[in-house]
C-alpha cells in the first residue's frame, strides 16, 4: 500500500511487461539480420549509397575483420571524425562488435578541441573525413599529431576506404567469432564528449546495455516495425543521431535514411518526399527551419507517422505545426541527456495535443526519475519546481578518466542529477522549466526562460525566442530576449513590449531586446546561451560607456 504522503511526491518508476535486452549491440544486429536480411537498412541520400541488412551486415563483418588485423584490442579507443556519412554507420557496428571504445568527435571541433579528445580519450586509432565544410581534418590532425603518442594510425575514409573493406586483408571469420564471443554487455562501447559550455568538454562513458536499450525502448514507443523509414538529419557523433536514430532502427528492423552530410532543410524534405519516410527527427530549430523553409508547400509529406522532437524546449506553437502542416500526428517529446543514454522520458504516441506540446512525456520503461530540492536534496512535492534526476540501466558508466566529475553527478544512490528544472504533475508527466544556471533571480524573483520563451512563441511574426539573463546593478539580473522573426516579417522591440503588456507579469517582460537572423549553435542545432549571454554583456558594456561619453 502506498502513503497519501508517498504518492504526491515527484518519483516515478517506469513499469514494463517487456524485460530489458541483455546482449551486446552485435548478437543484437545479427538477430535483426535473421529477420529481415533482404529489408533495407541504410540509405545515404548524398553519397548514393544503398544496403539491405544483409548487406550492412557484411560490409561490417570485413570492417570488424580489418580493424582486428590492424591490433585492435578490446577495450581500445577508437576516434571517429567525421560528418553523417554510410562509412559512419558501418564503423558504429563493426567496432561495437570487436568491443572497441568508440570516440565520436564533433565534426565542428578545431585543432585545440581535437588533440585534448584525442589525448583524454587515449585513443589509438583515429578514422577521419579529409574535411567538413571549411575544415581541414587532415591538416588540423598533422598539426597535433606530434603531441599524440597513444595515436598508433589513422585512416581518411574519402581515400583509404577501401583498405578497410578487402576481405583479404583482414583477420579469419574465426578470430572475429572469439572476439564476440568474449564480449560483455557492461563493457564500454562508446565514449561521446559533452559540449564542454563551462571547462573542457568530458566524455559520457557508455555500454552496450546503455545504449542499446535505450535505443530499442525509444522504438518501441513510436511503434517501429521493419515497415518504418526514419530520416535522421541529427548529426551522428551524439546521441540524438546514432544511438535514437541508427540503434532505434536497427534494434527492430527499421530504415535509416540519411539526408545530408549536415542539416540541410531542403535536403530534409526532398528526402522525405522521394524515401517515403514515416518519422523524422530534430531539434526545434531543425523543425522551424523545414517549416519556415519557402519551398515547404512544394513537398509531400503525407508518408510521415511520427517522429521525435527534442535536445531543447520544444514550443508549443512549432508543435501544433508539425502535427498538422507537417503530417505527424504521432510525434513524440523525448528528453534526457547524452549521460543517460540519453532518454529519461517520453511522450506517447496518442497523448492528448495539450499533453505531447506542454510537457516531455512520462519516466521511459525500467527507469526511475525524482525531482528534487537543488538545496536539500529532498524529493519536492508533485508540481513543485526541482532538479530532474535519473537512475536506471541508462545511466553512463562515468566520464572517462574523470573520477571528481563522475561522482559531482552521480551520486551514491546512483542518481544521474541533471542541472534542469522540471515539475512532476499527478499523472507523471514532466515538465522542463529551464536549467539551474539558467534561471534567472530578479530582485528576488525566480524567473524561468521557458515561460517568456512560449509566450513570445505565440506572436504571429516571431519565429524562434530565447530568454537569458543579465546582471544589473538594481536587480542582480534582468531579462533580455533575443528574437528571430519569420521570414518576410518585420518585427519592432516597441511592437514586442506592447505584446506583453498585460499578458505577462511586468518582472517578466523583458528589460532588453535584441532582432537577430541566428542565434548562436552548437553543431548539433542547440541554442548556446551562454555564448548569447557573453556577446549581451559586451554589448551593454558598451552601451553604457557610449551613453557616459556622450552625458
Amino acid at each position: 500500500m502506498i502513503s497519501a504522503m508517498t504518492a504526491t511526491l515527484s518519483y516515478a518508476h517506469g513499469v514494463s511487461a517487456t524485460p530489458l535486452l541483455g546482449e551486446t549491440i552485435g548478437d543484437n544486429l545479427r538477430r535483426t539480420v535473421e529477420r529481415f536480411p533482404d529489408r533495407a537498412a541504410l540509405v545515404v541520400r548524398h553519397q548514393q549509397y544503398r544496403a539491405t541488412y544483409r548487406q550492412l551486415w557484411d560490409a561490417t563483418t570485413v570492417v570488424a575483420r580489418n580493424l582486428l588485423a590492424r591490433g585492435v584490442k578490446k577495450g581500445d579507443r577508437v576516434g571517429i571524425w567525421a560528418p553523417n556519412r554510410y562509412e559512419w554507420v558501418v564503423i558504429q557496428y563493426a567496432t561495437a562488435r570487436i568491443g572497441a571504445v568508440l570516440v565520436n568527435i564533433n565534426p565542428s571541433y578545431q585543432a585545440s578541441e581535437l588533440e585534448y579528445v584525442l589525448q583524454q580519450a587515449g585513443v589509438s586509432a583515429l578514422l577521419l573525413a579529409r574535411g567538413f565544410r571549411k575544415a581541414d581534418y587532415t591538416a588540423l590532425l598533422a598539426e597535433v599529431r606530434g603531441r599524440l603518442p597513444e595515436l598508433r594510425w589513422s585512416l581518411v575514409l574519402d581515400e583509404e576506404w577501401n583498405k578497410l573493406c578487402e576481405a583479404a586483408n583482414g583477420a579469419s571469420d574465426q578470430e572475429l567469432a572469439e572476439r564476440e564471443a568474449s564480449l560483455q554487455f557492461d563493457e564500454a562501447i562508446n565514449i561521446q564528449y559533452t559540449s564542454g559550455t563551462t571547462g573542457f568538454p568530458k566524455g559520457a562513458t557508455l555500454s552496450h546495455h546503455n545504449l542499446l536499450n535505450n535505443a530499442y525502448f525509444l522504438g518501441q514507443g513510436l511503434h517501429y516495425t521493419e515497415q518504418d523509414r526514419l530520416c535522421i538529419p541529427v548529426p551522428f557523433y551524439h546521441c540524438f543521431g546514432m544511438v535514437m536514430g541508427n540503434l532505434g532502427c536497427t534494434s527492430c528492423g527499421a530504415c535509416m535514411v540519411v539526408p545530408s552530410e549536415a542539416f540541410d532543410p531542403l535536403a530534409v524534405l526532398e528526402t522525405i518526399q522521394a524515401e517515403r519516410c514515416t518519422a523524422l527527427y530534430g531539434v526545434p530549430t531543425m523543425f522551424i527551419a523545414e517549416v519556415d523553409h519557402p519551398r515547404f508547400r512544394e513537398f509531400d509529406l503525407a508518408s510521415l507517422r511520427t517522429g521525435v522532437m527534442a535536445g531543447a524546449p520544444c514550443p508549443i506553437e512549432l508543435m501544433k505545426q508539425v502535427v498538422s502542416v507537417m503530417h505527424m500526428p504521432e510525434v513524440a517529446i523525448a528528453y534526457g541527456m547524452t549521460e543517460t543514454s540519453p532518454i529519461s522520458t517520453l511522450s506517447a504516441t496518442d497523448d492528448p495535443l495539450e499533453r505531447r506540446v506542454g510537457t516531455v512525456g512520462r519516466v521511459m520503461p525500467h527507469v526511475e526519475i525524482k525531482i528534487i530540492d537543488p538545496g536539500s536534496g529532498s524529493i519536492v512535492p508533485r508540481g513543485t519546481s526541482g532538479e530532474f534526476c535519473t537512475r536506471g540501466y541508462s545511466v553512463m558508466i562515468g566520464y572517462w578518466n574523470n573520477e571528481q566529475a563522475t561522482h559531482s553527478s552521480i551520486d551514491a544512490a546512483g542518481w544521474m542529477h541533471s542541472g534542469d528544472l522540471a515539475t512532476m504533475d499527478e499523472q507523471g508527466y514532466v515538465k522542463i522549466v529551464g536549467r539551474i544556471k539558467d534561471m534567472i533571480i530578479r530582485g528576488g524573483e525566480n524567473i524561468y526562460p521557458r515561460e517568456i520563451e512560449e509566450f513570445l512563441h505565440t506572436h504571429p511574426a516571431v519565429s524562434e525566442a530565447q530568454i537569458i539573463g543579465v546582471p544589473s546593478e538594481k536587480y542582480g539580473e534582468e531579462v533580455m530576449a533575443w528574437v528571430k522573426p519569420k521570414p518576410g516579417s518585420d518585427l519592432a522591440v516597441e511592437e514586442l513590449t506592447k505584446f506583453c503588456e498585460g499578458k505577462i507579469a511586468r518582472f517578466k517582460t523583458p528589460r532588453y531586446w535584441k532582432i537577430v537572423e541566428v542565434f548562436p549553435m552548437t553543431v548539433t542545432g542547440k541554442v548556446q546561451k551562454f555564448r548569447m549571454r557573453e556577446i549581451a554583456v559586451e554589448e551593454l558594456k558598451l552601451q553604457k560607456a557610449a551613453e557616459v561619453q556622450t552625458a
